[in-house]
């Protein structure tokens, strides 16, 4: 059995609605599945209604941004109550800089003549928030460019002539704001951080000081030799092992859900992670060791 705990929906920057993930995740053969849009839980409701309908276990998801001293990383966060007031707090002012950003980037783009506005990109996102991916499908819309690739290499990637920087906490406070409604945090795709993992072990050390509680193991680019490594450093902590496929719809084409040729994720791993989420005692990983 695979499950699948990282995908994204129209919430942030996929293109399915929770409904379509979990309905998708149904006919997959999945068992389990969270949606961990960037920073926003707006889609939790109607992804868990929409599992007790398809007989699917839903975990509630999200992915936050932050920083430890020049590194930039993404958390993942499961199990959370999402009214939460500290978490709801903390998600709106993320959301708010979000806002601003990109009021900043679509100024740019238009003083260097090309003519696309907020109206524009908040018709292409329609509900969530809004970020560069729906900025870059309206430069497509426009005609500027051609594809997203080429949206971000001319506009939006960092260095790029309308790259805007945004607010992103500090790991700390994260993991803190994560926990405190109830959660645990992980950290996501370990390779996309330093693909040599030379910064890793360090880096892991610093995180379970802050209450890391685990790492993302099971990724479409995390080879099993690398999941060999990312397991060494794991384990001196600890930490538990989650997995996903970062799936976003066809806004990038030629990926998929968890199983099959993608990314297996084995469900016992969910299961360790709700001990944790309940307080009881994490047993040992069972988890192939390849």
């Amino acid at each position: 059995m695979t499950i699948d705990l990282h995908v994204h929906s129209i919430y942030s920057d996929g293109t399915q609605t929770p409904s379509e993930l979990v309905a998708l995740a149904s006919v997959s053969g999945l068992t389990a599945l969270s949606i961990t849009d960037h920073d926003t839980m707006a889609g939790t409701a109607e992804a868990l209604q929409a599992g007790i309908a398809q007989g699917i276990d839903v975990l509630s998801g999200l992915e936050i941004s932050v920083y430890l001293d020049q590194t930039y990383m993404h958390i993942l966060g499961y199990g959370m109550n999402p009214d939460e007031p500290g978490l709801v707090a903390g998600l709106d002012l993320l959301q708010k800089a979000r806002e601003e950003r990109n009021r900043k980037i679509v100024k740019k783009i238009a003083d260097m003549g090309h003519s696309i506005s907020l109206e524009d990109v908040e018709r292409i996102s329609r509900v969530g928030q809004t970020g560069r991916p729906h900025i870059a499908k309206a430069l497509m819309a426009r005609g500027v460019v051609k594809n997203m690739l080429e949206a971000f290499e001319k506009f939006l990637k960092k260095g790029a002539p309308a790259y805007v920087s945004r607010f992103v906490y500090d790991a700390k406070n994260a993991i803190a704001m994560i926990k405190q409604a109830g959660g645990v945090a992980i950290l996501a795709h370990p390779v996309q951080i330093d693909s040599t993992l030379a910064l890793l072990p360090g880096l892991i050390a610093d995180l379970a000081g802050m209450g890391l509680d685990g790492v993302e193991l099971y990724y479409p680019t995390q080879s099993p030799a690398i999941r060999k490594k990312i397991r060494l450093i794991a384990d001196r902590y600890q930490l538990l092992y989650t997995g996903g496929s970062d799936y976003h719809g066809d806004i990038r084409p030629g990926t998929r859900l968890a199983g099959g040729k993608n990314v297996s994720v084995p469900a016992d791993l969910l299961v360790a992670m709700r001990r944790k989420l309940t307080n009881e005692t994490t047993q040992p990983h069972t988890a192939e060791n390849n």
